[in-house]
C-alpha cells in the first residue's frame, strides 16, 4: 500500500517541525556544559519525557513487537516492567552519587572513585556500545520501517527508495539538530516526539484491538492466549523464569543507571528533586509501554494472517510496520510513521550525543588536549557526530543478516560483552570503599572475554564436532537427532551453548565480582578515595520521591502477578 498525499504531507511536516524547534530552542549554546549538558538546567518533565524518547525507538517498536509475535510473547515485556523498578533504584541510590560529583559522563565518576586509567577503559568500552552496536541496530530498525513503507515504489529526486537509502535518510535529519544544538536540542525534541510516539503508538493497539475483534474475543484465541504469560519454562531459549534471578537486572541496572546516552539527561537535571522526579515520571510511562509495543506484536499473527513473513518463529522485525501499513488508515498512518521516524531519530540523536561527549570529555580533553577551549570541544563534538553517524549507516545493512535473531536480540545479546564487568566496577565501588582500580580495570577488561568464550568458543567446538544446520540450532536438539550420548564435558559445553543470553551474562557477572572480591582482598586500598562535592548544586530531595517509587514497584509486581 503506496502512502498517500495526506500521509506523507503529516510525515514530512512533523520531521520539520522537530528538527526547526530543536534547532531553535539550542540557539544560544555557548560552552562545553551548555552544549553537553544543556546548561545543568533540565526540569523534570524534560527529563522524564526525554528519559522515554531516548530509549523507545524503533528498535522497540520493530525488535520488542517481533519478538512478541515470535516465542516470547508477552515475556519480552519485562524489560519494560523490570526496567520501572530499576529507575526507582537508579533515583534513590545512583543519580544522588553522579549528582553529588558534578560528573560531566559516567566514565568520569570511575576516575574519582578509582583511578584515570579506569575512566578511559570504561569510555572505550562505551564508544565500541555506541558505535558498533547500538546506533547501529537503531538506524537498521529505522530503515526496515521506511523500506515496509516507500520500498519498491519510485519518488522525485530520490529515484526507487530502498533500505540503504533509508538508514542514510533517517542518520542525515539525526545528525542535522544534534550536531547543531547538542543535549538541548535533543531534550527539546524529545519533548514533541515522546508525546507523538506515546499517542501513536496508542493509536496502533486501537487500531489492531479493532481488526481483532476486541481485547476479550482476541484473548479467546489459542494463538494470541499462550503468548499472554509473563513467566516462561526454565527451558526457554531466550527468556526462561531464571532471568530474574539476576540475569534480567544487569543490563537494567546498566542501561538505565551507568549507560551514558540514557543518563546524560539525569545528569543536566536543576536539581537533585528534578533529576528523582524526571525518572520517577519515565518510571511511569514504562509500565504502559508494552501496552503500546508488544500487544500489538502479540495479537499481529492473528490480524495479518499468511501475510507475515513465514519462518520466524524467534522474531518478526517486520510486524509493526505491516499493522501500520495494513490497519491504519489515511492521515493516522502518516502521523504514527512520524512518530516512528521521531523515535529513531530521538534515539540517534541522544547516542550521538552521548558518544561525542564522551570522546570529547573523557578522551580528547583528558589525555590529547587538557587545555583546549571551549569553543573547540564544542565544535569537536559536532565534528565526531558526523563521524560516528557515518560509521553506524555503512554497519547497519549488515543486520539484515537473519543469524543476527532480530535487532532486539542483536542489542540485548552483544552488549552483554559489556556490560556485567561496567556495572560490577560501579557496584564494587559503591558497596567496597576499599576496592582498588585494578579490581575495576580487570573486572571491566575480562568481561568481554568471559561472556564471548561461553558464547562463542563454544559454539565453534560443538558445531566443528556435530552437526549444526544453522547459528541458531540448539545443541540439546542437535543430541537428540543423532541420538547419541555425549560425554560429560560435552553435555556441559552443549547447556552453555544454549544457555539464554541474559543468564549468561548473570554467570559473567557473578565470576567478575569473585575476580574483583579477590582482587581488593590482596591488594586493598590503604584509605578510601575522596568523592568530589559539586558546589551551589541543590541536593534536597522529596518524599514525593519516595511515594512515587514504592507506588511503581507496587504496580509492577501486581502487572506480573495478572499475566503469570
Amino acid at each position: 500500500m503506496q502512502l498517500t498525499s495526506l500521509d506523507i504531507i503529516f510525515f514530512l511536516a512533523f520531521v520539520a517541525f522537530v528538527v526547526g524547534f530543536a534547532i531553535f530552542m539550542s540557539r544560544k549554546e555557548r560552552d562545553s556544559t551548555d552544549y553537553f549538558l544543556a546548561g545543568r538546567g533540565a526540569t523534570w518533565p524534560l527529563i522524564g519525557f526525554s528519559l522515554i524518547a531516548a530509549n523507545i525507538s524503533t528498535e522497540q517498536f520493530v525488535g520488542m513487537s517481533g519478538a512478541g509475535a515470535g516465542n516470547a510473547g508477552l515475556a519480552i515485556a519485562s524489560y519494560e516492567w523490570i526496567a520501572a523498578i530499576t529507575l526507582v533504584i537508579v533515583a534513590l541510590f545512583f543519580l544522588p552519587r553522579f549528582l553529588r560529583a558534578g560528573i560531566f559522563t559516567i566514565p568520569e565518576y570511575l576516575e574519582y572513585r578509582y583511578s584515570p586509567a579506569a575512566r578511559v577503559v570504561m569510555s572505550l568500552l562505551l564508544l565500541t556500545m555506541f558505535v558498533f552496536i547500538t546506533t547501529v541496530a537503531v538506524v537498521f530498525s529505522g530503515g526496515v520501517t521506511l523500506d515496509i513503507f516507500f520500498g519498491n515504489h519510485t519518488y522525485p529526486l530520490i529515484g526507487e527508495v530502498t533500505l540503504v537509502k533509508g538508514i542514510w535518510a533517517i542518520g542525515l535529519v539525526a545528525v542535522i539538530y544534534t550536531a547543531f544544538g547538542g543535549l538541548r536540542a535533543v531534550l527539546w525534541a524529545d519533548l514533541v516526539q515522546g508525546s507523538a510516539l506515546i499517542l501513536g503508538g496508542a493509536a496502533v493497539t486501537l487500531f489492531t484491538l479493532k481488526a481483532a475483534g476486541g481485547w476479550n474475543a482476541a484473548m479467546a484465541h489459542a494463538e494470541v492466549s499462550k503468548r499472554m504469560h509473563m513467566v516462561l519454562p526454565s527451558d526457554h531459549p531466550e527468556l526462561p523464569w531464571t532471568i530474574f534471578l539476576l540475569g534480567i537486572w544487569i543490563p537494567n541496572l546498566y542501561y538505565w543507571g551507568l549507560n551514558q546516552y540514557i543518563t546524560q539527561r539525569t545528569l543536566a537535571a536543576k536539581t537533585l528533586r528534578a533529576g528523582q522526579l524526571g525518572v520517577m515520571f519515565a518510571a511511569c510511562l514504562k509500565l504502559i509501554i508494552p501496552f503500546v509495543i508488544v500487544i500489538p506484536g502479540i495479537l499481529a499473527p492473528l490480524v495479518l494472517g499468511d501475510k507475515l513473513q513465514p519462518g520466524m518463529e524467534t522474531a518478526n522485525d517486520p510486524v509493526y510496520p505491516m499493522l501500520i501499513r495494513e490497519l491504519i488508515g489515511p492521515g493516522w498512518r502518516g502521523f504514527v510513521l512520524a512518530a516512528l521516524a521521531g523515535a529513531v531519530i530521538s534515539s540517534l540523536a541522544s547516542m550521538l550525543n552521548s558518544a561525542s561527549t564522551i570522546f570529547t570529555m573523557d578522551v580528547y580533553k583528558r589525555l590529547i588536549m587538557p587545555s583546549a577551549s571551549q569553543i573547540s570541544l564544542v565544535w569537536l563534538g559536532r565534528i565526531t557526530t558526523i563521524l560516528f553517524m557515518i560509521i553506524a549507516c555503512v554497519l547497519a545493512p549488515s543486520l539484515a543478516d537473519p543469524r543476527f535473531g532480530g535487532v532486539f536480540k542483536f542489542i540485548q545479546e552483544f552488549q552483554g560483552l559489556f556490560s556485567p564487568g561496567i556495572l560490577a566496577a560501579f557496584v564494587v565501588g559503591f558497596a567496597v570503599p576499599r576496592a582498588p582500580a585494578a579490581a575495576a580495570i580487570v573486572g571491566m577488561v575480562i568481561s568481554p572475554l568471559v561472556y564471548g568464550v561461553m558464547k562463542w568458543p563454544v559454539g565453534w567446538y560443538l558445531t566443528s564436532k556435530y552437526v549444526f544446520e544453522t547459528a541458531e540450532t540448539r545443541a540439546a536438539d542437535v543430541f537428540a537427532k543423532l541420538g547419541t550420548a555425549p560425554g560429560g564435558f560435552d553435555r556441559f559445553m552443549g547447556y552453555l551453548y544454549d544457555m539464554a543470553f541474559l543468564n549468561r551474562m548473570g554467570i559473567t557477572f557473578v565470576i567478575i565480582l569473585i575476580v574483583m572480591a579477590i582482587i581488593t582482598k590482596l591488594a586493598p586500598l590503604r584509605e578510601p578515595r575522596t568523592m568530589p562535592v559539586s558546589q551551589n548544586f541543590d541536593m534536597q530531595s522529596s518524599r514525593s520521591v519516595s511515594i512515587v517509587g514504592g507506588a511503581v514497584v507496587l504496580v509492577t509486581v501486581g502487572l506480573y502477578v495478572f499475566f503469570w
